[in-house]
């Protein structure tokens, strides 16, 4: 038998939780075949099959929560289809350890796993009571929480309807509530004209995209982020009780709306090195790749600092927008909209966003994070035909 794992460098600091099983017990398979779905706040993760084989056990069952390390199932090597295969215990599949049970209409609810029966035996439950969402009818762990959920709360009424939370969301709510609890959030606000900007890109996108780079405003961000680290570099760090870790090369994650209630921060890395044609075409590969779903786990990992552009769906402020733990700061970009402004002693109407910076008030103050908004305003301000 081959053990199938969850490997150690497949998430980093986020909650696994089994997503779907592709194959059931007694499939054949071949190597490097996907057998499962691994699912976190930032990406999805295919677990291959190690070898050729038949599929023997399946330990961790569809929404349980895993760890790295953890034997998600077994395979035989070499075995045949349909054929019962025996445990390393002397027990064969479909025993006690891999229990099934009926159902009143004659239909059974599946295997269910040490998880799943433990909870049951806990709560006094019924198996066949709850309707089973795993593979092959299979009660889930999350099947039996939703069924003790809606049996201590008051009925549904007819207009009313409970939404399940999906493993995404529940583990960016983790994640969120962390954060606030590790870190103390305090935000600054700043204001900035983009007329300079808007000159740029109506002059440049055409000859952009002629070379195969699609020219946004987010672009012109990134480049304003990272004029500000190399003014105030404390804001590119991670806080240790030990001291301060200053990063020297500045990974941007870029928060990437899914459209499904979901966010996905994929990182542009060295940021720091890249003009704005290579900082447009970064931006664009990484936002096409996560709305398509083909980010790799390496494509959310070592992030330094992180930009969330909520105006592009309407907000005008966010605050405070919470920090990507374990990094130090957050940018927020507004909605871009026309304002009147008091340019030279006339009222004036300009392409104005607010722009706010919330900080980790362990490493920065607000004298940093000011100063950091005013290099970030300046550099956008006086865009030049070139750039910074």
């Amino acid at each position: 038998m081959i053990d199938i794992t969850l490997p150690a460098d497949q998430t980093e600091g986020t909650t696994n939780v089994v997503g779907t099983w592709f194959k059931a017990v007694g499939d054949r398979v071949a190597a490097n075949d996907p057998l499962l779905e691994i699912t976190t706040d930032k990406v999805t993760v295919e677990i291959a099959a190690p070898a050729d084989g038949v599929l023997t056990e399946i330990l961790k069952q569809e929404g349980e929560q895993v760890e790295m390390g953890d034997v998600l199932g077994r395979l035989t090597v070499g075995g045949s289809d349909g054929q019962t295969v025996g445990r390393t215990d002397g027990q064969a599949v479909g025993g006690s350890e891999g229990q099934t049970v009926g159902r009143s209409d004659g239909r059974t609810v599946g295997e269910l796993s040490p998880a799943v029966r433990r909870l049951l035996k806990e709560h006094g439950l019924d198996p066949a009571a709850i309707a089973g969402t795993g593979s092959g009818g299979r009660i889930t762990v999350e099947d039996v929480a939703r069924h003790l959920a809606s049996s201590a709360r008051p009925p549904v009424g007819p207009s009313d309807r409970l939404r399940p939370h999906s493993s995404m969301r529940r583990t960016i709510a983790d994640h969120m509530v962390r954060s606030m609890a590790t870190a103390p959030h305090v935000t600054s606000v700043f204001e900035a004209d983009l007329s300079a900007v808007m000159a740029h890109r109506e002059a440049s996108q055409a000859a952009f995209e002629a070379r195969g780079a699609k020219l946004t405003y987010t672009a012109y961000f990134v480049q304003a982020t990272v004029a500000a680290i190399k003014a105030v570099p404390e804001a590119n760090s991670r806080w240790h009780d030990d001291g301060l870790e200053v990063f020297d090369e500045i990974h941007v994650g870029i928060a990437t709306s899914l459209g499904t209630g979901g966010l996905i921060v994929p990182v542009l890395r060295n940021a720091e090195g890249l003009d704005l044609e290579a900082t447009a075409r970064g931006v664009q590969d990484l936002a096409q790749r996560a709305r398509a779903g083909r980010l790799s786990p390496a494509d959310v990992q070592g992030g330094t600092f992180s930009l969330s552009n909520h105006g592009v769906s309407g907000s005008l402020v966010a605050t405070p927008i919470i920090i990507n733990q374990p990094q130090s700061a957050i940018l927020g970009i507004g909605k871009l909209e026309q304002r009147p402004v008091v340019r030279g002693g006339q009222i004036l109407a300009r392409p104005m966003l607010y722009v706010t910076l919330t900080i980790d008030h362990r490493v920065l103050d607000g004298f940093s994070a000011n100063a950091f908004l005013t290099r970030w305003v300046e550099t956008i301000e006086a865009w030049r035909q070139e750039g910074p």
